[in-house]
C-alpha cells in the first residue's frame, strides 16, 4: 500500500526485534516506522506499532488520526503495488540491521567490558525475533551465554510471549538448579525486558524498573529526569527524592511514555509491562538494550562487592524501600466487557472503598485516561484497577510493603471487580 502512494520503503525480510525500526527512523531521518506484531500478547493478537520520526511511540494524537482514516475508509480497499514492482523500481531498500545495531548500541555501552566478564548468563527470548541478538552481542570473550527457545515458534509455544510467570517458568526452574549467575528475559518483538537471579527468583518488572534508574543514577552518575507510568513502582519518587531528580507520571502506555522522555529530556522512562526507554540511547522501548545495562550493573555490584545479584537487589531495596508487587488480569465475557466497564466505573466513582485488607484507604485517585482508578494506603502501598483497552479483562495491580499486604489488596480488587 505505501509503495502504490509512491513511498519509498526500508523493509526487514527477517524478522527483527521492534526496537531496530525505532533505530532506523532515527539514523535515517525516516517519516515513521511501521512494525507487524502481536507484542508480549498471545499470537492472535497481531497488529501495527507506529513509530515517530523521534523513535518513540506514535503519540495518541498521531493515533486518533489513523484510527479515524482506518474507521472512514473501512469499506473500501485501498490502492496496491505489487512489491516486485516496488523493488524494479528501486522504491524497496532490503536492511539487515544486526551490525548498525551493534554500533548504535556500543555509542554507549562497552560492550567489550561485558564480554569479558566471567559470568554465566541464561537468556530467554520466549521464541520471539530477539532471539540470538544477546547472544550475538556478547560473543567473542569470557562471558557464557546460554540461549534457550531460539527456533522460530510464531505460537510462542504456546504461551504468551510476555516475560513474566508463569510464562518463564521454564527458565526459572533451569536457573533454580544452579550453574548460572543471572537470567536475562524478552518479550515476543524484544522490546520488553526483565532478569531473574542466582536462584531462579523472577525479578519483577517494577523491581527492574528501580534497578535501572539506580544504575543511571549511581553508576552512571546522570542526573536527568525520570518518567514512569502511574502503574509503575514508587521507588522512582523515592530513588528521584534521595538523588535530586525530578520524576513525571504518565497514563499507562509507551505512548505517553516516550513523548514525555522527550519533552523532560529523560533519562529513563518505564512502564509496569516490561518496557524502558533510554535517553542516551531511544525514547523507546528496548528489551535487549535493558538486558545489557542490567548485566552492567551487576558486574558493577558485584565490583562493589554486593554479589550475588539477589545481593544487589537487596542493596536497592535498602535504599528506594520495599516492592512486593503483582499483576492480575480478570477476563471478562467479551460481550458483556463493556456495560460491566461502564458499570463499575459509575460504582467506583461514586462510591469508591473507603478500606482495603483491613486499612485506610488514605487517597482515591481517577486515572486521568478514565478508565480506573489508584487507591493508596498510609503506608505507601497502593490498588490500582484499570480495564484494558486492547482485551475484555481488567487489570489488578498491586504494590505493597509486604508480600502479605500485596495480597490481601489484590484479594480485595478482586472482589470489587467481580462484585463478590
Amino acid at each position: 500500500m505505501l509503495l502504490a502512494y509512491e513511498l519509498p520503503v526500508l523493509f526487514t525480510r527477517a524478522a527483527v526485534p521492534t526496537q531496530l525500526v525505532s533505530m532506523e527512523v532515527v539514523d535515517r531521518k525516516a517519516a515513521c516506522g511501521v512494525v507487524i506484531t502481536a507484542s508480549h500478547n498471545p499470537w492472535t493478537d497481531n497488529g501495527f506499532k507506529v513509530k515517530s520520526p523521534t523513535g518513540a511511540a506514535a503519540g495518541p494524537e498521531v493515533l486518533k488520526v489513523l484510527e479515524g482514516t482506518i474507521r472512514e475508509r473501512a469499506a473500501s480497499q485501498p490502492p496496491r503495488r505489487p512489491f516486485a514492482d516496488g523493488q524494479s523500481a528501486g522504491m524497496v531498500e532490503e536492511i539487515e540491521s544486526f551490525e548498525r545495531y551493534r554500533q548504535f548500541v556500543e555509542r554507549s555501552v562497552d560492550l567489550e567490558r561485558l564480554r569479558s566478564s566471567d559470568l554465566r548468563v541464561l537468556v530467554e527470548p520466549m521464541w520471539g525475533s530477539g532471539a540470538g541478538w544477546l547472544s550475538r552481542l556478547l560473543e567473542g570473550g569470557r562471558i557464557e551465554v546460554n540461549e534457550i527457545h531460539q527456533e522460530r515458534n510464531p505460537w510462542f509455544g504456546g504461551v504468551n510471549p510476555e516475560p513474566i510467570r508463569p510464562n518463564i517458568d521454564e527458565a526459572l526452574g533451569i536457573l533454580a538448579r544452579g550453574g548460572y549467575d543471572i537470567g536475562l528475559l524478552l518479550d515476543g518483538d524484544a522490546d520488553r525486558g526483565g532478569a531473574a537471579d542466582e536462584r531462579g527468583t523472577f525479578i519483577h518488572q517494577l523491581q527492574v524498573m528501580g534497578l535501572l534508574m539506580y544504575y543511571l543514577l549511581e553508576h552512571r552518575g546522570l542526573r536527568q529526569p525520570v518518567v514512569y507510568t502511574v502503574n509503575e513502582t514508587s521507588m522512582v519518587p523515592r530513588l528521584g527524592e534521595r538523588y535530586g531528580v525530578p520524576v513525571y507520571e504518565t497514563p499507562v502506555g509507551f505512548k505517553y511514555v516516550g513523548p514525555k522522555m522527550i519533552e523532560t529530556g529523560a533519562m529513563l522512562g518505564g512502564e509496569e509491562s516490561g518496557g524502558y526507554g533510554f535517553g542516551m540511547h531511544l525514547p523507546e522501548r528496548d528489551g535487549i538494550y535493558a538486558d545489557l545495562l542490567l548485566l552492567d550493573l551487576f558486574i558493577r555490584e558485584r565490583e562493589a562487592g554486593r554479589w550475588p545479584v539477589s545481593r544487589a537487589v537487596e542493596h536497592l531495596h535498602e535504599i528506594a524501600g520495599p516492592s512486593f508487587y503483582l499483576r492480575r488480569d480478570v477476563h471478562v465475557d467479551r460481550a458483556a466487557y463493556p456495560a460491566r466497564k461502564e458499570q463499575l466505573l459509575k460504582q467506583l466513582t461514586s462510591e469508591g472503598p473507603k478500606s482495603l485488607a483491613g486499612q485506610p484507604v488514605e487517597r482515591t485517585v481517577p486515572l486521568s485516561t478514565g478508565d480506573g482508578f489508584k487507591f493508596w494506603l498510609p503506608d505507601g502501598s497502593w490498588l490500582l484497577i484499570r480495564f484494558s483497552g486492547t482485551e475484555p479483562l481488567v487489570r489488578i495491580y498491586a504494590e505493597a510493603s509486604t508480600p502479605v499486604l500485596r495480597d490481601a489488596l489484590l484479594d480485595a480488587g478482586d472482589k470489587l471487580v467481580r462484585g463478590s
